[in-house]
């Protein structure tokens, strides 16, 4: 391959994940310790740096080197994929940057299940408890595998507890676990904002640890395991973008 395709490879990659980290062009250069100018010259494959410089660029990105010069595009998906995992593993954060990524559609199948049901995932379970939502999740599931031959769908974590819709997910999708540890959970979501599964309740943390244990007999079956503990999203998604790769 000609150096002059690899570096513009490199350097529409570099682009890419500096916008997907939410980064300007001045603070990538001053975490890697150079110029803006020499930035701009990488972004836009005309620069040749060193194997040092490539390191510090990575670190600034929070990648490792490989992790960066890993040049070749994520293959296109043929088949939907689905992300699995507790609440605040990083499902819609992951999956709205895969999607971008693939240039697809990212979706919530909580969030087909509200516009169909027309009225909250709460009000659900309060009107029609736990079985009445799992029909509505079966249902939703069922729609959208048959309207979308590809896509990034984030289920949720309880979707495993309907042995019917978890195969069909198996059987459909290439399903991704996102991993991390109950503190994470508990921290992610109370990060945005909820913190009422913990409100005033001491045994809320030995729940989560036993509900974690409970199923990741049944996220072990996933195709792809990606652990998200104490790491970026943007590490995460070269991750998972190179598992993907060598799936296809």
């Amino acid at each position: 391959m000609p150096a002059s395709s690899i570096s513009q490879r490199l350097g529409k990659k570099v682009r890419q994940l500096r916008l997907k980290r939410g980064s300007s062009l001045r603070d990538i250069a001053e975490e890697a310790g150079f110029s803006s100018r020499f930035l701009v010259e990488i972004e836009r494959g005309r620069a040749n740096p060193s194997l040092l410089k490539l390191n510090a660029l990575a670190k600034s990105l929070d990648l490792e080197l490989g992790e960066l010069c890993a040049l070749a595009s994520p293959a296109p998906s043929r088949q939907p994929i689905a992300l699995v995992g507790l609440r605040g593993a990083g499902k819609s954060t992951l999956g709205q940057k895969l999607a971008q990524s693939l240039d697809t559609v990212f979706v919530e199948l909580d969030a087909i299940i509200q516009a169909k049901a027309g009225i909250s995932i709460a009000e659900i379970f309060e009107l029609e408890g736990p079985e009445g939502y799992r029909r509505r999740e079966s249902i939703a599931l069922d729609c959208w595998l048959q309207e979308n031959q590809e896509g990034v769908l984030a289920v949720p974590g309880g979707i495993v507890n309907s042995a019917e819709s978890w195969e069909r997910l198996l059987e459909k999708c290439c399903t991704v676990w996102l991993k991390a540890s109950p503190e994470e959970h508990w921290n992610r979501v109370a990060a945005q904002g909820d913190t009422r599964p913990m409100a005033g309740d001491p045994g809320a943390m030995g729940r989560l640890r036993s509900l974690l244990k409970e199923r990741t007999p049944a996220y072990r079956r996933a195709e792809i395991h990606i652990d998200t503990r104490r790491r970026t999203p943007v590490s995460c998604l070269t991750e998972l973008e190179n598992s993907l790769r060598s799936t296809s």
